[in-house]
C-alpha cells in the first residue's frame, strides 16, 4: 500500500513539471521600422505610445476615429503604413474603431494571453505596432471578422476629392 502511495506522488510530480507547465519563448520579429524606447517616445504622443508600443488599451468610445466614415485610409500613427480602409470599417457598438479586414500584407497577427486566454492581436506589419485585437463577430455578410483597433494607434487619411 505504501509503494502505490509513492508511486502515485511520483506520477503527480513528473507530470505537474511536464511540457505543459514550461514558458514558451517566442521569437521576435524583426520590423522593416524599429527605433529604441526613446527614439519612439519622440516621434509619438503618450497615448500613441501606450497603444502601439506597450500594448495598451484605450477607453471605450473615447477616440475620435470611432465615428469616421470619410472614405480615405487608417494607417499606422508610428510609420504611416496604410492598415484599413474606410470601406472596410463599420459600427461595432464597442467604442473602437472595427474593421472586417486590413490592407493586405500590412497586418501581421500574434497571440497574446495577457487576459489568461489567448486572444489574436493585431500588430502593424511594417513597426510592429500595437493595434489591437481581432474577433469572429464581424459583420457576416463579409469576412465575418471583426478588427476592434484603437483610435489611437491610427491616423485618418482622407482620399482625395
Amino acid at each position: 500500500m505504501k509503494n502505490i502511495f509513492l508511486i502515485i506522488i511520483a506520477t503527480l510530480t513528473i507530470s505537474c513539471a511536464g511540457n505543459a507547465q514550461k514558458e514558451v519563448k517566442k521569437e521576435s520579429k524583426v520590423y522593416e521600422i524599429t527605433k529604441t524606447d526613446k527614439e519612439w517616445k519622440k516621434v509619438l504622443t503618450a497615448d500613441q505610445y501606450y497603444i502601439l508600443r506597450q500594448a495598451g488599451t484605450e477607453r471605450a468610445f473615447s477616440s475620435p476615429l470611432n465615428k469616421v466614415y470619410a472614405s480615405g485610409t487608417f494607417s499606422c500613427a508610428a510609420c504611416k503604413t496604410p492598415l484599413y480602409k474606410s470601406k472596410h470599417k463599420f459600427d461595432s457598438g464597442t467604442g473602437w474603431p472595427s474593421f472586417d479586414r486590413a490592407v493586405d500584407k500590412n497586418v501581421d497577427f500574434d497571440v497574446d494571453h495577457k487576459l489568461g486566454y489567448a486572444r489574436t492581436e493585431l500588430l502593424c506589419a511594417t513597426c510592429g505596432g500595437h493595434l489591437g485585437h481581432v474577433f469572429n463577430d464581424g459583420p457576416r455578410e463579409t469576412t465575418g471578422k471583426r478588427h476592434c483597433i484603437n483610435g489611437d494607434a491610427l491616423i485618418f487619411e482622407p482620399e482625395n476629392q
